[in-house]
C-alpha cells in the first residue's frame, strides 16, 4: 500500500522535526571538549566537560515538561498546532546558543546564560516527538506503522549525520583555535536551516484524521495527564517511561558519548572524530528504519529484544576496538551503532498503539520523555566511570554502561503487551 501525497507530507515533516532535534543534541556533544573551557573554565579539564556536559543533560531533563505542556495542547487543540510552535521555538533556540557571550566576555553570567538557553529548548524540544509520532502513526495504514515508525525515529540519527558532516566542514574551514574562537557559532546558526524547512513542510500538512473525528464526536479528555499518571493508563505509561529510560541509557550511553570518548581517551583528532561520528550515525540511521520494519514482521517486542541482547554480547568488545583504533575501525564502528543504537525503531508506533485518541499524543509524549529524566545522565555516568578506573578498563567501563541501560530495557520489555495488530 502506497502513501499518499498528504500522508507522505505527515512523514516528512515529523522526521525532519525530529532530525532538528538530533542535529542540535549533536551539535552540543560535538563541541562539548571545544567549549567546556569558554563556559566552564577549570584547572580540571575533565571537570569543565563535565559541567558542559551538565548544562547538555539539563535539555533532556527539561523534555519532560515540555511533553506535558504540548501534549496536553496537542491532545486538545491539534497535533499540527502543537508541532508548529514547537519547531519554531526549538529553531530559534539552538540558533541562540551560537549568540552566547563566554565566561571570558561576562563571567559567571555566561554558563547562567547557556543553561538557560538550554532549559527552554528542553521545554519545545519535549514537545516535538510526542506530536510527531501521534499525528504520523494515527494518519497511515496499520501495515505501514512499523516501517513510518522506524523512519521517523532514525530522524534523530538523521540530524546527528548531518550534525558530524556539519561539524567536519567547520572544522576544516576553521581549524584549531579559530574553531574555539568562532568555528562552533556558526555550527549552532546553521541550525535555523532544517528548522525552517521544517517548518515549511508543516504548514501545509492535513491535521490528523482520528484527532479531528474524536473532537467532532466531543470525545477529547479534559485532563488527559491525571488519566494518564493516575487513572487507568497509569500500568501503561509506567512501562513506556521504563522502556524508554533503558533505550535513552543505551544511545546516550554509546553514540553519544562517543566524540568524547574518542578524543579523551584515544587521542583522536578532530577530522578524525568527525569522519568516525558520520559512519556512526549512518549506521544508527539505517538501523532504526530496519528494526521498526522487523517490527512489524515479528512484533515491536522481539525485534527490540533481539538487539538490546546482541548489545549485551558486543558492547565491550567493540568499545575496545574502537577505542585502540585497531585495522576495521569502520567496520566495528557501524556494527557498534547498527546494534546499540537503534532498538528505539519501532518506538513511535509501539507507544501510539498503546494509548486511546484523546490521550495519544500527551500518553506517547510523556511516557518518552519520562525516560530522559534518569535515561539521560547515561554519558555523564559513562564519563565518571572511564575516568575512575586505569586505561585497560576504559572499554570495560563504557561497556557495563550500556550493558546497564540494556538491563533497564529488557525487563518492562517484556513485562509489556505487543501491539502490532492493534486498531488505532
Amino acid at each position: 500500500m502506497s502513501l499518499t501525497v498528504a500522508q507522505k507530507k505527515i512523514a516528512i515533516g515529523s522526521f525532519l522535526g525530529w532530525s532538528l532535534d538530533g542535529y542540535d543534541i549533536v551539535l552540543m556533544l560535538l563541541v562539548v571538549p571545544s567549549i567546556s573551557q569558554l563556559f566552564f573554565p577549570s584547572q580540571d579539564p575533565v571537570f569543565s566537560i563535565l559541567a558542559t556536559f551538565a548544562s547538555y543533560t539539563v535539555t533532556l531533563i527539561m523534555r519532560p515538561l515540555g511533553s506535558v505542556i504540548f501534549g496536553i495542547y496537542g491532545d486538545k487543540f491539534g497535533r499540527k498546532k502543537s508541532m508548529i510552535i514547537t519547531i519554531l521555538g526549538f529553531s530559534v533556540a539552538t540558533f541562540a546558543v551560537g549568540l552566547l557571550p563566554t565566561y571570558a566576555v561576562v563571567g559567571v553570567l555566561a554558563p547562567i546564560l547557556l543553561i538557560m538557553v538550554r532549559l527552554i529548548q528542553g521545554i519545545f524540544a519535549g514537545g516535538e516527538w510526542g506530536s510527531g509520532a501521534v499525528l504520523t502513526i494515527e494518519s497511515i495504514p496499520k501495515q505501514k506503522r512499523g516501517l513510518l515508525s522506524g523512519f521517523l525515529q532514525s530522524g534523530f540519527s538523521f540530524g546527528f549525520l548531518l550534525a558530524a558532516i556539519s561539524f567536519q566542514i567547520i572544522t576544516i574551514i576553521f581549524p584549531g583555535y579559530l574553531f574555539e574562537e568562532f568555528g562552533w557559532r556558526i555550527l549552532f546558526f546553521t541550525g535555523i536551516i532544517p528548522g525552517f524547512v521544517a517548518l515549511f513542510v508543516r504548514l501545509s500538512m492535513d491535521e490528523s484524521p482520528l484527532w479531528i473525528k474524536k473532537s467532532k464526536e466531543d470525545g477529547l479528555e479534559k485532563t488527559p495527564l491525571r488519566s494518564i499518571v493516575f487513572g487507568i493508563h497509569r500500568k501503561e505509561f509506567l512501562l513506556c517511561a521504563a522502556i524508554m529510560t533503558g533505550l535513552v541509557y543505551m544511545y546516550h550511553g554509546s553514540i553519544s558519548i562517543l566524540p568524547t570518548y574518542l578524543e579523551q581517551f584515544g587521542n583522536f583528532e578532530k577530522e578524525q572524530i568527525a569522519l568516525v561520528m558520520i559512519y556512526a550515525t549512518a549506521s544508527s540511521w539505517v538501523g532504526m528504519i530496519f528494526t521498526g520494519w522487523l517490527s512489524q514482521k515479528i512484533g515491536r517486542k522481539k525485534s527490540m529484544l533481539i538487539f538490546v541482547f546482541v548489545s549485551i554480547l558486543i558492547s565491550i568488545p567493540l568499545a575496545s576496538a574502537i577505542l585502540d583504533n585497531v585495522y576495521g575501525l569502520v567496520l566495528y564502528v557501524i556494527v557498534f551503532a547498527f546494534v546499540i543504537s537503534t532498538a528505539s525503531g519501532p518506538i513511535p508506533a509501539y507507544f501510539s498503539e498503546r494509548f486511546p485518541t484523546q490521550i495519544r499524543n500527551s500518553a506517547a509524549g510523556f511516557s518518552y520523555n519520562a525516560g530522559l529524566i534518569f535515561g539521560s545522565w547515561s554519558p555523564l555516568i559513562a564519563l565518571y566511570l572511564i575516568s575512575s578506573v586505569s586505561k585497560q578498563m576504559i572499554p570495560v567501563a563504557l561497556g557495563i554502561n550500556i550493558i546497564i541501560g540494556a538491563i533497564i530495557l529488557i525487563i518492562p520489555t517484556i513485562l509489556s503487551r505487543e501491539t502490532r495488530d492493534v486498531d488505532l
